[in-house]
Parts: C-alpha cells; sequence; structure tokens
C-alpha cells in the first residue's frame, strides 16, 4: 500500500471512530437535550421523583405565597400545573403570568423543589426603538409595553 493510500486509510478510521462515539454521546443524552419540559410534558413524561429536571412555563395568576425567603408558586402551561418551592431571591423580572424556567428536582409529592428560578422576559417584547421604527414602516402588528 502507497502512503497516499494509509494515509487515507488512517483518515477514515479515524473518521469512523468519531462518528460512532458522537453517536454514542448523543444516543446517551437523548433525554437531556432539551433545554426544559413543559408541565404537560413531564406529565406525560412520568419521571421518577428525585430526578434533576429544568422546567419552563409561566407563573400561574394567584398562586404566588411568600413566607420570608420560602416561595411557592404554580408553574403553568395553560394545560397543567406543577407547584414549585424555592428557598431563597427572586429575580428582579419574577412576577405573576410572567415566563420562568426553575431548575431542580422532582419531589415524590408530586411539587417541584426548585433550585434556582430563571425569569424570562414576554415573547412579545421588543425594544422600544424598534417598534418605533416599526410602526414608522406600518408593519407593526402587538401592543407597545
Amino acid at each position: 500500500m502507497t502512503r497516499k493510500g494509509k494515509r487515507l486509510t488512517l483518515i477514515a478510521g479515524a473518521m469512523a471512530i468519531l462518528g460512532v462515539a458522537a453517536g454514542l454521546m448523543l444516543f446517551a443524552l437523548r433525554d437531556n437535550i432539551v433545554f426544559f419540559y413543559t408541565p404537560s410534558e413531564l406529565a406525560k413524561k412520568q419521571t421518577a421523583s428525585g430526578a434533576r429536571l429544568r422546567i419552563g412555563g409561566l407563573v400561574k395568576e394567584g398562586t404566588v405565597v411568600r413566607n420570608g425567603q420560602d416561595v411557592n408558586f404554580t408553574v403553568t402551561d395553560k394545560t397543567s400545573d406543577l407547584t414549585v418551592s424555592y428557598t431563597g431571591l427572586l429575580p428582579d423580572l419574577f412576577r405573576e403570568g410572567q415566563g420562568v424556567v426553575v431548575d431542580g428536582v422532582l419531589q415524590p409529592s408530586g411539587g417541584f423543589r426548585a433550585d434556582s428560578v430563571l425569569a424570562k422576559h414576554d415573547e412579545r417584547y421588543m425594544p422600544r426603538d424598534v417598534a418605533d421604527a416599526l410602526k414608522k414602516q406600518g408593519v407593526w402588528q402587538g401592543e407597545m409595553k
């Protein structure tokens, strides 16, 4: 075999090994690649208690109960609800009706114990300058906040 043939064989073998390794990693991580689960997806998935998860949705209106540093609230996706308990300081953007992503552990009681709470901007959020420019062009279709 020539030097060129040996080099091509070596490169092809290395690429095959890398492809198999990447495939095995993706197969092992197939459930953990999701950024977060909604309460409906979590209900369908039937995850065992004690599992570390990330849950996303909206803070349900009228469910935030504060007791010092302890906060209980419900995350909803308008189909299913999940009760969340958290101890600590909440982000400034946290409020009822606002998007939230919580990291934590699913409890045996069916609730969720959060380690961290991330508040999200409304999906319709747009800087005032951009909204004004769109209004001038006549393509603005939303309300300005």
